[in-house]
Formats: C-alpha cells, sequence, structure tokens
C-alpha cells in the first residue's frame, strides 16, 4: 500500500518506535503513502496525541499537508472527534483552520456535521475561522447544525454577531426552514425567538417551513408557527399548494386539525 514503518507506527500509535525511525537520517518523516497521507496525518486521524507532538517538533514535517481527498491532519483530527490533536494543531501558526477538502468540508463544517461542541468552540476562538462562511450549496455552518439537530452548536453559532441566523441557502433555505423541515422542535423554538428571523420565508419554490412542517406531520412546530401574527397559515408554493393541502395529501390529521383552527394569524388577515 505504499506505507513505511514510520507510517505504520504513526497511524497505531507506537511512540518509542516512531522516535528510534526518526533517528536514522535515511527516514523522511513526511513520506505519504496510502491515498497520500502522511505519518502526521495517520497520528492524527487515530488521536495518536503522543505521535503528533512527536512528528510536529520536526521542522521537515508539513503539520498542513493534505491527502488524496485533500483532508489535512487538521481535518482528519476533526472527523474523529480527536480534541487534544486538535488543539495541538491549532496552536500552530503554520496550520490553516479554513483549508477545504476536495468535497470543499472546512474542519468547522465537519465538526458542526458531526455534533462535536467541543471542537466547534476550538475552531472559533481563531480569529482566522469564519463562522458565517457558506459552502459550496450555499448553506452556512448554522444551516448544518439546524439540519442536523445539533442545539448545542445553534445556541453556540447564534451567540456571534458575525452569524445571520436567517441567512438562505442557493435553494432559499434558511437555518428554520431546515429545523421545521426536519422537525426539531427545540432548534425552532430558539430561531423564532429571534426578531431577525423570518418565519414565513419561502424557498425557491415558495414552500414555506410552515408548508414543510405541515407535509411531515410536525405538529409541534406547525402549531408553533400559526400562533405568529407574521405566519401566512394559507401561503401557498408555486404550484398553488397550501399547507392544508399537504397535510391533507399527507393524511396529517393533527395538522389539519390546527390549520383550520382560528389563529392569531387568520385574524391578522382578515
Amino acid at each position: 500500500m505504499g506505507n513505511t514503518p514510520l507510517a505504520w507506527a504513526a497511524e497505531s500509535g507506537h511512540e518509542e518506535v516512531v522516535r528510534e525511525l526518526l533517528g536514522r537520517d535515511d527516514i523522511d518523516p513526511d513520506k505519504p503513502g496510502e491515498d497520500d497521507q502522511t505519518p502526521l496525518c495517520l497520528a492524527a486521524c487515530n488521536g495518536n496525541e503522543g505521535v503528533v507532538k512527536i512528528l510536529l517538533v520536526r521542522d521537515d514535517v508539513d503539520p498542513d499537508k493534505p491527502g488524496e481527498d485533500g483532508g489535512t491532519p487538521l481535518l482528519q483530527a476533526v472527523c474523529n472527534g480527536h480534541e487534544g490533536v486538535v488543539k495541538l494543531l491549532l496552536a500552530r501558526d503554520d496550520v490553516n483552520p479554513n483549508k477545504p477538502d476536495g468535497d470543499g468540508q472546512t474542519p468547522l463544517f465537519r465538526a458542526v456535521y458531526d455534533g462535536r461542541e467541543g471542537i466547534v468552540k476550538m475552531l472559533l476562538q481563531r480569529d482566522d475561522v469564519s463562522p458565517d462562511k457558506p459552502e459550496e450549496c450555499g448553506r452556512t455552518p448554522l444551516c448544518y447544525a439546524a439540519c442536523y439537530a445539533h442545539e448545542g452548536i445553534v445556541k453556540i453559532l447564534l451567540e456571534r454577531d458575525e452569524v445571520d441566523p436567517d441567512k438562505p441557502d442557493r435553494d432559499g433555505q434558511t437555518p428554520l426552514w431546515w429545523a421545521a423541515y426536519h422537525g426539531h422542535e427545540g432548534i425552532v423554538k430558539i430561531l423564532l425567538q429571534r426578531d431577525d428571523v423570518s418565519p414565513d420565508g419561502p424557498d425557491k419554490y415558495g414552500q414555506t417551513p410552515l408548508w414543510w412542517a405541515a407535509y411531515h406531520g410536525h405538529e409541534g412546530i406547525v402549531k408553533m408557527l400559526l400562533e405568529r401574527d407574521d405566519v401566512s397559515p394559507d401561503k401557498p408554493d408555486s404550484q398553488g399548494r397550501v399547507p392544508l393541502w399537504c397535510a391533507a395529501k399527507s393524511g396529517h390529521a393533527g395538522v389539519i386539525a390546527l390549520l383550520q383552527r382560528p389563529t392569531s394569524a387568520t385574524h391578522h388577515m382578515a
């Protein structure tokens, strides 16, 4: 597979073997093997902090060298939740905490995606990490946190002034839209408490958070949205389909009852 003895020792966390091999002049400590991963990448991926420390003191080891998929040692450590290794790498000025992999995912996005609150906090302590920078589809870290029900991370991100809580992706889907779509009531409640979040914003297909909550039968979310004066309970999508149609098509009797009940929103419209 092209891996050297040093690479195997680094991957397995054998610190004494790593030291012995690095004592030789004919050993390249940064030679990549399988998938172009260096010994440091392999050690970071497996959370071998001792080996990472040994390799980082070498001038001939690039602490930010990516593998074949573009994943750096930092990204490898983030993906596998190794907070100690992440801390070691973030302490280096020659490690770019924003470097994306081949799929355009940065360390922050991976930490948010996997719900790793501790690592998210560490990354956000860096001034050069943007907490609101979108990825290729236009989704921000907050969008990902809302989509995958990471409530703690949602709260962390919303504490940042530079985070736009209502920022849509390329399809016009906001963090609230994603939370409503997937039925994450706690996150919907948090976002609806913000004055800078539009509760009735449609995506590019004209489908609002209420539209999708009704479609999927998320009664708690439907109820929260209908309590708002700024949510239209009868707003159609681009094909003229209203939330009541969605609930009827999917057979959600509880949602149908909520939509037919007089609300502050319907009185407001009248």
